[in-house]
């Protein structure tokens, strides 16, 4: 009994110098996924580095296994007809890139998404990419059904979920824009488009902020719902999301909204990052500046 009492403690003793705790050892992320990497672009994408980026992130051009979403194109045409999606068309622009193995995945029926026949492929995928249009779209045809759970799984194996303009709010929680009405309403009174996906937790994305002056369009929902990182993306511009942090890709800036900061009554509620630039969603800091210089005293 004595001798047992001996081991106990050796490796209680053990298990402190190593580090471990059972809070350690259950911690997660509070943003970003536990594994896998998020590609959110803020439309009008053309950096071939980004695609580039994407597709290694997948398994590169000759591992990799694409989905591509074209949902947020429509379901429907200007007629009410049901709209009609060439898989040669969706993924040529892959297949120009070298992609070899690259596949369409839609439906305009919630149904169809939520049956085992549909997700066969995405069960297989190392990467999804969300084409842009109107995000409300994406979520009538896939939210809470099987494909919803089986894009979140494409995460959960280590793989990549890109997307532009719509296809990067769709990735946030709370789903800007997503007013059936016109993307001119950044906060819908539709409860069923309220929320995103998800796949960046306590967020609030949206996009095109240069071009379309945007800059200041979510403040009102980081005021309703101060618990969310804001996070706004010029065109041609990226973050890649891996865990808690992301890093700036692209052309120009990128405006975080950041609740818990205090700003002068004479400055926006928030500040901006360049290119190269890296940021601690969990922490709220920036650890890199966005010519590569770190911060100091960090």
């Amino acid at each position: 009994m004595q001798r047992n009492v001996k081991l106990l403690a050796l490796s209680v003793m053990i298990l402190i110098l190593i580090g471990f705790s059972p809070a350690a050892a259950q911690e997660t992320t509070e943003y970003g996924p536990e594994k896998g990497t998020l590609v959110i672009v803020g439309g009008g994408l053309r950096d071939s580095a980004i695609y580039n980026r994407f597709i290694d992130l997948a398994g590169g051009k000759e591992n990799a296994k694409l989905i591509i979403v074209p949902t947020a194109g429509g379901n429907k045409t200007r007629d009410g007809e049901i709209r009609v999606y060439e898989e040669e068309r969706v993924i040529a622009s892959w297949i120009r890139r070298g992609v070899t193995n690259v596949k369409m995945l839609h439906t305009h029926d919630p149904e169809v998404a939520d049956t085992e026949e549909f997700v066969k492929d995405l069960r297989e995928a190392t990467g999804v990419w969300f084409d842009g249009g109107r995000q409300w779209n994406i979520v009538d045809s896939y939210m809470n059904t099987l494909t919803y759970e089986e894009f979140h799984n494409v995460l959960k194996r280590g793989g990549v979920i890109g997307g532009s303009s719509a296809g990067a709010t769709i990735q946030g929680r709370y789903l800007v824009r997503g007013d059936t009405e016109g993307s001119s309403i950044v906060m819908t009174d539709e409860p069923e488009h309220e929320w995103g996906f998800g796949f960046l937790r306590r967020s609030a994305i949206d996009q095109h902020i240069d071009a379309r002056n945007r800059w200041d369009n979510i403040i009102p929902v980081i005021e309703k719902y101060p618990d969310l990182l804001g996070i706004g993306l010029s065109e041609n511009t990226a973050i890649i999301v891996q865990g808690d942090s992301f890093e700036v890709m692209g052309n120009w800036r990128v405006a975080v909204h950041d609740n818990s900061r205090l700003y002068q009554p004479w400055e926006k509620p928030y500040y901006v990052l360049g290119p190269g630039a890296i940021y601690n969603m969990k922490t709220r800091k920036i650890e890199r500046l966005g010519n590569g210089r770190p911060i100091r005293g960090r």
